[in-house]
């Protein structure tokens, strides 16, 4: 339905036409977006289950070596050993624009060059599970920053969907069909007043010439009189 506040002019024709056009364009557009969003979407989904269900077992192949070694050793030997960590792990975050999404970018640095470098404690008072167990750990944590990572870009790239879904919605079944009744009904109304317009011109027309041919009329008649009033004095 068109709006009651447009004025039937051409200008405004001619306003709601680059409405309609702008609209159409910027529907496609988000429509292409929105549907490489949902495809970049689905490859993280399928990257995070797999991330977690690879992080998960790993976390527990970790937890069971701790339990394996706790069982081997003492609790002040585990502890004693455990107690000053050798190794120390940096995250830093950066952020890559994907379709107008800042999606996360997580790298991790070691505190020494070799990664390896993890053990702080002497091999000869300790169990080779406690070795175990301290590699398993150290060998999840990439994949632990990873999921991280897909996991927080999957929220974002989620919430950038839905707003663009709105937005295709918006242009779909609110802006483009008013901008298209709005050009209907002014294009009525403007075909409406040049009907009326000709129509006003025709019967000036006629009343023209009708006006004309009366007075031809009277202008004979008049000469008739005139020829015969000289008829008579002759």
């Amino acid at each position: 339905m068109a709006s009651t506040q447009v004025n039937p002019t051409r200008m405004e024709l001619t306003k709601q036409k680059k409405k309609l056009q702008t609209a159409v364009r910027g529907h496609k557009l988000l429509k292409d977006k929105r549907d490489e969003l949902m495809r970049q979407f689905l490859d993280l989904v399928r990257e995070n289950m797999d991330l977690r269900l690879k992080v998960e077992e790993n976390i527990r192949s970790a937890n069971t070596n701790f339990v394996i070694a706790r069982a081997g050793m003492s609790e002040a030997a585990l502890k004693t050993a455990l107690l000053a960590p050798k190794q120390e792990v940096y995250v830093e975050a950066d952020k890559q624009n994907v379709m107008s999404v800042d999606i996360p970018v997580l790298t991790s640095k070691t505190k020494t060059a070799d990664a390896n470098d993890m053990y702080s404690y002497g091999f000869a008072f300790t169990s080779c599970d406690l070795d175990d167990a301290v590699k398993s750990l150290a060998d999840v944590l990439p994949d632990m920053i990873r999921l991280a990572e897909v996991e927080k870009s999957c929220q974002l790239m989620s919430a950038e969907i839905e707003k663009t879904r709105r937005r295709v919605n918006a242009l779909e079944h609110v802006i483009i069909p008013e901008a298209q009744a709005n050009i209907k009904y002014i294009t009525m109304k403007l075909d409406e007043n040049e009907r009326s317009t000709q129509i006003r011109l025709m019967k000036v027309k006629d009343m023209m010439l009708e006006d004309t041919h009366h007075y031809k009329e009277k202008a004979d008649e008049r000469a008739r009189e005139a020829l015969a009033e000289e008829k008579k004095q002759n």
